[in-house]
């Protein structure tokens, strides 16, 4: 417990460009890992494909695909789905892939709030060009103005927007990570306490009985639960700002 700490990503390794140090963070690298996978798996899917479903993967691709396309006529109407679905079906995998990582050992790529924040900067251009596409750039300066009194809590309303995306999708994600860790930490000290009782010294190399099968548990909420729900979440307030801006 003494050596217990709970830092951000560390760097995987550095590397210099002329006068200039280039450090790679877990983010990165876990995130290259991701959209290899990803990538590999997109490729699988969509490969041989039919008119008819004849494989099972072929009918798991087009489930995924009616899902995303499904939600995007629910919230936006029919014959949008050609412009959203694709940037917001990537914009799950890669945060539900990213967050599963951690049941492997990984850091989530998440819990990094660079990452976070690089998604909702993203997100907040689409939501700030689907305002302007709607209403015209006067129309969309007239709304921060209306009414009149409320103007600057209309304009920080605009900039609380991504920091609060990526904020609460880097807090749950990271929230849990941390819990995690806690527990692990409490389980080792209590492991050595045990062996403490029965007298035998407990070193740094001895095996933390209490560790099995707790945290695996923990991970199936914080690691798998979780990350499909904050995949969602993220997914669903970009539709619904999106929405927003059109009305």
């Amino acid at each position: 417990m003494d050596n217990f700490t709970i830092n951000g990503p560390r760097v995987v390794f550095k590397f210099t460009v002329g006068d200039y140090t280039v450090r790679i963070t877990e983010t990165l690298f876990n995130s290259w890992i991701v959209l290899i996978i990803v990538s590999l798996l997109v490729i699988w899917l969509g490969s041989r494909l039919k008119k008819v479903p004849v494989t099972k993967k072929q009918a798991v691709a087009e489930m995924a695909v009616n899902f995303m396309n499904k939600l995007v006529d629910d919230n936006l109407g029919i014959g949008l789905r050609l412009y959203y679905a694709p940037y917001l079906a990537a914009v799950f995998i890669l945060i539900l892939a990213g967050s599963l990582l951690s049941l492997f050992g990984f850091r989530a790529v998440p819990s990094d709030v660079s990452f976070t924040g690089t998604l909702a900067i993203m997100t907040f251009f689409m939501i700030l060009y689907n305002k302007i596409k709607y209403n015209g750039f006067g129309g969309y300066l007239k709304g921060l103005a209306s009414p009149a009194v409320l103007t600057p809590f209309n304009i920080l309303s605009e900039f609380a927007t991504p920091v609060s995306m990526a904020m609460r999708l880097f807090g749950n994600l990271s929230g849990g990570a941390i819990i995690t860790s806690l527990i692990y930490a409490a389980l080792a000290g209590a492991s050595a306490a045990v062996y403490g009782l029965i007298g035998i010294v407990a070193d740094n190399y001895y095996f933390s009985f209490l560790q099995v099968g707790i945290p695996a548990v923990l991970s199936i909420y914080f690691d798998l639960f979780s990350g499909v729900i904050q995949s969602y979440v993220f997914i669903i307030l970009t539709l619904a700002y999106i929405k927003n801006g059109k009305e």
